[in-house]
């Protein structure tokens, strides 16, 4: 539903724009980030921001005719003419058809840097709206009970300690990974998420800076704490993401136990495991 939204709306703003798609292109990127927050109910509700820049990398704004109101226009219009027909990943004959939309709970609202906003009273800095992208990107549904990972079990289902609403939930995509008509979908690794198989967090490659650039920033942060003077290798050359380490060299240690002591250690743990081995056979035979 997403992927379908962002490639209907440069489509729905060139037709209020009056212009044609091409020519938005030259004068105009939408560039976003989303979050996906759980509902109490188990249902996925999308937050947003999203921005018109000119075409490049310096984020500049485009031409005045691309207003704030007309991008509101075009999200509305987006979402109500989003669809997507489950006919298309299903095998039955006749195909059973469901027509996925976005709910009606639609509440588009203009992020300003001076004068007031409609429930707040006051301008958003870049920091407030980072920190609500970052509060829902954080948030869970603090529901107990759900699992960590995948359930491989309709057994596993059955003993989670989660309310019967969220077990229902992770049964029907149990069931849905299970039948053939929709295996391609692999509902059966997205039991733990009720079924929902998207990244909780997504955004355009040009909004921000990129999540590569954020994972070298964090390594060499890491680097510089743990080896202030540069990480160097065992013979003490400095190392670099140049560098490979190829270990082809090996030397035989020994067969056996160090000392009396860990060989005594060593049949002491084999007759422990003799017997818990046996106790458990007999108690099996027993029953």
């Amino acid at each position: 539903m997403w992927r379908r939204f962002v490639i209907y709306l440069p489509r729905q703003l060139a037709r209020l724009a009056g212009v044609t798609q091409r020519q938005l292109r030259r004068e105009v990127r939408v560039r976003f980030v989303k979050v996906a927050e759980y509902q109490h109910r188990g249902i996925i509700h999308y937050h947003a921001v999203i921005r018109l820049d000119a075409p490049g990398d310096s984020h500049q704004p485009p031409p005045p005719r691309y207003t704030t109101q007309l991008l509101g226009e075009a999200i509305r219009g987006t979402v109500a003419a989003v669809r997507y027909d489950t006919a298309a990943v299903t095998a039955d004959d006749p195909p059973l058809r469901r027509v996925l939309r976005f709910g009606t709970q639609t509440d588009v609202r203009p992020i300003r840097h001076t004068g007031s906003l409609p429930g707040t009273g006051k301008a958003l800095s870049a920091r407030a709206v980072a920190n609500y992208i970052a509060k829902y990107a954080t948030k869970t549904i603090s529901a107990p009970g759900l699992p960590l990972r995948p359930v491989h079990s309709a057994v596993e289902i059955d003993v989670l300690a989660c309310n019967q609403h969220y077990k229902r939930l992770i049964a029907t995509a149990w069931a849905f990974g299970k039948d053939p008509a929709a295996a391609q979908v692999g509902l059966n690794r997205w039991t733990h998420t009720l079924g929902y198989r998207g990244h909780f967090l997504t955004k355009s490659r040009r909004y921000s800076v990129t999540f590569t650039a954020l994972r070298r920033a964090r390594i060499n942060y890491r680097r510089a704490q743990r080896h202030p003077g540069g990480e160097v290798d065992p013979w003490g050359r400095r190392l670099d993401d140049r560098i490979v380490l190829t270990v082809s060299t090996w030397q035989y240690a020994g067969t056996g136990h160090a000392n009396t002591a860990e060989r005594a250690l060593a049949l002491a743990a084999a007759a422990r495991a003799r017997e818990r081995e046996r106790t458990g056979r007999e108690e099996t035979w027993m029953n």
